[in-house]
This record gives structure tokens, C-alpha cells and sequence, in this order.
């Protein structure tokens, strides 16, 4: 799919420096809980659609999500900060592997603010909640901690530690969506840039591997000033779900900024709502006209694309959505997946403002 004439103009006067072939991915917080046979089913349609890079959690996960009957597997840590179940490390060491024979490579968020607020919450949700996990010395302590048993863990398949392991990751963020709520921004991006430090100094200087944020709740709100200014920060990752955020004008200051800075954006997390509800209060009603959904997804993939900005869609299953509840997701063959693997194979007719070619298979 190519960029339309109106499309492409707004491309040309978008400020590209270093431009290079854009580029799509997409998020699978669970897959470490995807059998065999599902994650070929996954992989072989993000191949086909020309996906570059799948987001991944740490998370434990268990039953049957999204219409995934998936092999539940633990928490990282329980009971205690530092009391360590690798099973889901041992997954993805093996997930990683198999996805580089696709041209794909995982991006690790190492925790998530969701296992703070869930319920019931993590270890550091329990001793923390959502205000002193960032602010806590010890918590900090902690998470740094995690953050470097996370880049030390050796994949036995290739006798290489994961901050060795350019050839399956493209990048480390430290947490998705950190301090959601925005309460206290100052301790939020002193927290971020922290961590973004504790990964960068568990990397040992290899650059081959990029550091990101995971993302906020909508454009501005996932682009504070001071993350700009963070010399440990490689992207900047944007979370949105309101249409306006979309618009390719409201994100090109954001790339005049980004490039300025010497920082990188993607838009880590965006989807097109299954339901005939605002997109970003996606709950469940009646569902959208099929048309105008994959209308959706072409017009707004080709907005952020045509702003320069390289995209990861949230989410591409291995089975068709059940449809139970808020719901972006599509299914690999299942409903708009048709418009959806067009706009990914189409981001490959645009420029983005951001060189990516080195850190992709």
C-alpha cells in the first residue's frame, strides 16, 4: 500500500533527518504463555505482514486470555523482592529464538504498572502500591535489582546473557505505562530516567540494544519534557487510543522535538476499537461496522506512518478475539485482519524521521 497524494505531502513537509524506511510491530503481553503451535501460527502471520518487532511483558499470566488457551506461568518475583521464578525468562529464551527465524525481535518490558493495581497485586504492588514503588529507596533498590537479573539471565540456547543478545531484542523498557495516573510527574521521570540508567549500565556498553519508556496513557501525558533530556533514554514510546492523537499534525512537533534531542519515537501502543464506541473508551457494545473499523485502521496506521513515526499495534493474536470486553485486538485471518496486514506491509512505502535499519532483522 502506498502513501496516498495527500498522505505523501504531509510526509514531505514533515522535518525527516536521517530518514529511513518506516516500520511496524506489535504487543503480546502474554506470549510467554503461547504454546508451540500457537506462536508459529503468530509468527508466521507477522512475518507475512512484514512485522519487525514483538512487545513483550514479565508478568505472570494465567487462563485463557483473549481467547488464548495459554500455558499459565508465575510472577517473576513473589513472596519477596529477589525471590526468583525464571520460568518466564526460560520461555521467552526460546520464544526469542524462534522468533529471530522469522525476522521478528522481542522488546521486553520488564514489569508493568498493571501488576501493581491488579488484583490481587504483584510483590512490589503488596509492600508499595502505586505511589512509593516509585519513590522508595528500597523499592528502587529492588527493581534496580530486577532490572539487572533480567539482563544477566543467560538464554542455553545460545550461551549469551539477554544484554548480549542483540540478535533476538531490539529493546529494554523498565516498565509499561509507569505511574499510569501521572500523580507525581517529578518523581515519575526521575524514577524513568533512573531505571533507563540501571538498564543502560546493565547492557555493560553494548548499544546494539535500544532503552525505551513504556509509554503513558495518551500522546502528550507519554512525552513529559524531561524524558527528552534523558541521556539514558534511546525512544520515546507513545500510548494512544484517541483518534486525535492520531492526526498526523498533532505528532509532527513531537518528532521536530524528539530529532532535536537526539531521541528516537515510536508509537508503542495504538489500535482501532472493535466496538461502535469512542476509540478510547472502547467498552463493550454493539460492534462496528466491519468497514468502517478496517477504514479505521488504514487512515490512522497512514497518519502516524505519515508523521514519520514507526508503529506496534495493539494487539495481533494467534486466534480470532473473543470480543468479551474493551477490544482492539485482532486475530491472525480473523476479523480486519485483511486492512491490518496491509497497514503494516504499507508502512514500508514511508519514510520515518528515526533510523531503526540497524536494530532490525
Amino acid at each position: 500500500m502506498r502513501p496516498s497524494l495527500s498522505l505523501a505531502a504531509a510526509l514531505l513537509a514533515a522535518p525527516l533527518v536521517n530518514a529511513a524506511q518506516s516500520f511496524a510491530g506489535s504487543n503480546l503481553y502474554y506470549a510467554a504463555g503461547l504454546t508451540d503451535d500457537q506462536s508459529t501460527t503468530l509468527f508466521q502471520g507477522l512475518q507475512g505482514a512484514g512485522v519487525k518487532v514483538l512487545r513483550v511483558w514479565l508478568d505472570g499470566q494465567s487462563g485463557k486470555t483473549k481467547g488464548t488457551e495459554i500455558d499459565s506461568f508465575p510472577s517473576l518475583e513473589s513472596d519477596n523482592p529477589g525471590n526468583w521464578d525464571d520460568t518466564v525468562l526460560t520461555r521467552y529464551d526460546d520464544l526469542m529464538v524462534k522468533a529471530n527465524g522469522y525476522g521478528i525481535k522481542l522488546q521486553i518490558s520488564i514489569h508493568s504498572y498493571n501488576a501493581l493495581t491488579a488484583d490481587p497485586p504483584d510483590i512490589y504492588g503488596q509492600w508499595y502500591g502505586k505511589g512509593d514503588f516509585y519513590t522508595s529507596e528500597d523499592a528502587m533498590g529492588y527493581f534496580k535489582n530486577r532490572i539487572a537479573h533480567v539482563l544477566e539471565h543467560v538464554n542455553p540456547n545460545t550461551n549469551k546473557t539477554w544484554a548480549e543478545s542483540s540478535e533476538y531484542i531490539f529493546a529494554f523498557e523498565a516498565e509499561n505505562e509507569a505511574m499510569h495516573d501521572q500523580e507525581n510527574p517529578d518523581a515519575l521521570t526521575n524514577w524513568q530516567c533512573i531505571m533507563a540508567g540501571a538498564i543502560k549500565d546493565s547492557l555493560n556498553g553494548n548499544t546494539d540494544i535500544l532503552v525505551t519508556t513504556g509509554g503513558g496513557a495518551w500522546l502528550d501525558n507519554s512525552l513529559l519534557d524531561a524524558y527528552f533530556t534523558c541521556d539514558s533514554l534511546d525512544i520515546l514510546a507513545i500510548h494512544a487510543y484517541g483518534t486525535g492523537d492520531f492526526a498526523t499534525d498533532k505528532i509532527q512537533p513531537y518528532v521536530t522535538k524528539a530529532q532535536s534531542n537526539n531521541k528516537k519515537l515510536i508509537m508503542q501502543e495504538w489500535g482501532a476499537c472493535y466496538w461502535d464506541s469512542e476509540n478510547n473508551s472502547c467498552g463493550k457494545s454493539s460492534p462496528l461496522d466491519e468497514g468502517t473499523r478496517e477504514s479505521n485502521i488504514k487512515t490512522w496506521a497512514d497518519q502516524i506512518s505519515a508523521a514519520g513515526v514507526p508503529w506496534f499495534y495493539w494487539q495481533i493474536l494467534p486466534n480470532e478475539d473473543t470480543h468479551s470486553d474493551w477490544d482492539y485486538e485482532v486475530g491472525i485471518d480473523g476479523t480486519a485482519w485483511g486492512a491490518l496486514e496491509s497497514a503494516v506491509n504499507g508502512t514500508a512505502g514511508y519514510e520515518a524521521a528515526f533510523d531503526f535499519s540497524s536494530y532490525l532483522l
